[in-house]
């Protein structure tokens, strides 16, 4: 039986390594033990300077150093002593650390930009939250197939006949400012389905889905169209909200129709670097008739994995069998239902 509070090393500080880091250090059910970082930056500096353990190479002990920062150790000295790690390095790194963990014998988590191929799991806490338990290598899918999947499994995969999307993809995160595109709509895609709909069937393997993508120049969220064709019945956005245990929020489009708006909402609610951890779906967008389901919504691609990073180390490491006391858990601790709690009626509108 694991010992709580659980010991945790994150593997990479960018845009989701930092946000799993501070994230283990509200919950104590977790200890942070530290984060390992390559590069000597202003992330690297900022989480020093807040009192998180930094790990680095061998060779760039010196580097760090340089500015300002004093390494607590070398990365495999961090890794060993974690008993959970999660791999937050960039897409295609994860493989390479693999062989690593092999040899740590330890559970991974890793993230949605890793071949599939590499885990034992690919996981969505709505979708197969029992399947983690006693496994080593995990994958939270990634940003667009969360926000896919969320829907998905809150209407009832046994429901769901067949799904299509269209993506609309933002280019880069705000600090990958060497991105594009700049000045075009990029296909993002090389045939039909796009890599989304494969992705989502790692966890739904009968999914019947297909998915589009372009990228926009824009940093503020994705947006996804999606039509569902119900097996049963339809139902209402009401419905699909609760059945989501609160990861779907439904905003009118009259009171927030961009994505700026919506970032600006977590703004002015106070949430840490502005993140909206919900599917936010345009109320007036959904319509069901004839049993198709059709709506638009918003997908933050820097925070919405989030939550199911943090779900899923309460199944890998056997501390919670009931999937909806860890949502109740999590959803808690990142404020989870107060956008719901702001916007339910919407007054006359």
């Amino acid at each position: 039986m694991v010992k709580i509070p659980v010991k945790v090393a994150v593997n990479g500080y960018g845009t989701i390594g930092k946000r799993i880091a501070t994230s283990i250090l509200r919950n104590d059910d977790f200890k942070l033990v530290g984060v390992a970082k390559y590069t000597p930056d202003y992330r690297a500096l900022i989480a020093a300077r807040q009192g998180i353990k930094i790990y680095v190479p061998r060779e760039k002990v010196e580097a760090f150093k340089a500015i300002g920062i004093e390494p607590e150790g070398y990365i495999d000295y961090l890794l060993e002593e974690a008993e959970l790690i999660y791999d937050a390095s960039p897409a295609g790194q994860g493989v390479k650390n693999k062989k690593l963990y092999d040899k740590l014998k330890k559970p991974v988590v890793f993230q949605g930009g890793e071949d599939p191929s590499i885990v034992e799991v690919s996981y969505s806490t709505l979708c197969n939250y029992s399947s983690v338990q006693g496994k080593r290598y995990v994958r939270v899918v990634s940003c667009n197939t969360t926000g896919l999947l969320r829907i998905i499994c809150s209407l009832g995969v046994e429901n769901v006949k067949r799904v299509f999307a269209t993506i609309i993809r933002r280019a880069s995160d705000p600090g990958e400012d060497l991105k594009g595109p700049i000045n075009s709509i990029k296909l993002d895609l090389e045939q039909i389905p796009s890599h989304h709909a494969l992705d989502a069937k790692t966890v739904v393997r009968d999914l019947n889905i297909e998915t589009v993508a372009v990228a926009v120049p824009s940093t503020l969220m994705h947006v996804h169209v999606l039509e569902v064709f119900l097996k049963d019945k339809c139902i209402d956005v009401a419905t699909l909200e609760k059945s989501s245990q609160g990861r779907v929020v439904a905003i009118h489009s009259k009171l927030a129709d961009t994505t700026g708006k919506l970032i600006e909402i977590a703004r002015d609610l106070g949430r840490f670097r502005n993140d909206l951890y919900e599917n936010i779906v345009f109320t007036n967008t959904f319509t069901c008739r004839n049993n198709v389901l059709t709506l638009i919504q918003a997908v933050h691609q820097e925070a919405i994995v989030i939550p199911e990073n943090i779900d899923v180390a309460y199944g890998i490491m056997n501390l919670e069998t009931d999937v909806y006391r860890v949502i109740s858990k999590v959803n808690s601790l990142f404020s989870i239902g107060i956008i719901k709690q702001i916007f339910s009626g919407e007054g006359s509108i």
